[in-house]
């Protein structure tokens, strides 16, 4: 399908985001890639992964870039050749990308009840204000939370971060579509900003260095 939608930041930011309804050949036909994108995609397993892989490239082409444009770091960290940033997820039939003049970070995530049974591994300050016995909105916020310290994960993009013990994320209401978060790590710490919002069964999360 074309499109799913845009989101306009600021000035110097957007979001573009696909809702993956076509098949894997017409993906493929619908994009350029180069040797490195054609031997990656051929390496994967999963025809959900490839159709993932294929939609970031048709994202890339609504933004004025090519695949030539995306590189990858040491790390796995993509990067723009005009030196922008970027940030890049997808998850079943949507994938997502941010692109901006400052550093950011982006996931999206399925509401799914399994993350109640991962919940301990990636929560801690957080149990201060979250509510388990109100299911679907105890879902949502770890949904969210999850989301927001993958988001953080991308843009510090450090080995040995601990989405457990050296990130919080604030409390927050599913209606206010945004929060605060802290990395605290050995000699570092630093505040996020925090943007979500629903779309469809899943929740967008992107976040931002503040200022």
């Amino acid at each position: 399908m074309p499109l799913y939608k845009t989101i306009a930041v600021s000035n110097h930011t957007k979001v573009y985001i696909w809702k993956i309804t076509e098949s894997f050949q017409a993906l493929l036909n619908a994009v350029v890639l180069n040797q490195i994108s054609n031997n990656r995609l051929a390496a994967m397993k999963s025809e959900m992964h490839q159709r993932g892989f294929l939609s970031i490239r048709k994202l890339l082409q609504e933004a004025g870039y090519t695949d030539n444009d995306l590189k990858y770091d040491a790390f796995g960290k993509p990067h723009l050749i005009d030196n922008k940033h970027i940030s890049i997820t997808h998850s079943h039939h949507f994938s997502a990308l941010i692109i901006s003049n400052e550093p950011c970070g982006i996931d999206i995530e399925m509401n799914r009840e399994k993350i109640i049974g991962i919940a301990t591994k990636f929560i801690e300050s957080e149990l201060d204000y979250l509510n388990p016995e109100n299911e679907p909105e105890y879902i949502k916020k770890l949904t969210i939370i999850w989301g927001a310290k993958e988001c953080i994960f991308k843009i510090k993009n450090e080995e040995g971060i601990s989405f457990k013990n050296h990130i919080s994320v604030e409390p927050f209401e599913l209606s206010q579509n945004q929060t605060l978060a802290k990395l605290h790590i050995p000699e570092t710490i630093c505040s996020f900003e925090i943007h979500f919002e629903s779309i469809e069964e899943f929740a967008l999360v992107y976040a931002f260095i503040k200022k």
